[in-house]
């Protein structure tokens, strides 16, 4: 039993990490023990309001050619989301090849293609499933050490989520992250 159990451990890992997928580019710029603060250059995503369940399908649709160029763009991670003037917004960061002049239009109007402002973000990091009780534990631990450090909340909480559903929870990669002032 404890053999099958390390091949599948040995599989699921070696599956994740040869679907690697682009990630945002930052610089860790301050470490502790419970979080870190990055400082992400601008980025370029597709978003649309998540707010009926359905943003992940539009945006993956999106990537998938429903767009003006039929073209196929490549997953990259993390996905985010966040409250926006009140409503849960969700986000695909698109690969670094892709700029305003070259990114394909969307055929779904209820998508954007937005630059999410560079800048420093604290970030929490945890394993789980991406549940709102997950993110809500880990968005207080985060708030409570930022106020003990006196760091500056700029933002609403992020939740980025880096695998995809199929991966174990225990091999998972969650995020909660705020902008904050250095």
């Amino acid at each position: 039993m404890k053999k099958i159990l390390l091949i599948l451990i040995s599989v699921i890992t070696l599956n994740s990490q040869s679907m690697a997928y682009e990630e945002a580019n930052y610089e860790v710029v301050k470490e502790n023990k419970n979080y870190e603060i990055r400082k992400y250059s601008d980025r370029l995503v597709v978003e649309t309001n998540s707010t009926q369940g359905n943003g992940f399908r539009k945006l993956f649709n999106y990537i998938s050619g429903n767009n003006d160029q039929k073209e196929e763009i490549k997953m990259t991670v993390p996905v985010t989301q966040e409250i926006k003037n009140g409503n849960m917004t969700m986000q695909f960061y698109l690969p670094s090849k892709f700029n305003k002049d070259n990114t394909p239009k969307p055929s779904n109007s209820e998508i954007e293609i937005l630059t999410i402002e560079g800048g420093y973000y604290a970030v929490i990091k945890y394993s789980g499933r991406s549940s709102d009780k997950n993110f809500s534990k880990n968005k207080e631990i985060l708030e409570k050490e930022l106020k003990k450090d006196n760091v500056t909340i700029l933002s609403p909480p992020i939740r980025a989520s880096y695998n995809s559903p199929f991966t174990l929870p225990i091999l998972k990669r969650n995020e909660v992250m705020y902008r904050v002032d250095l």
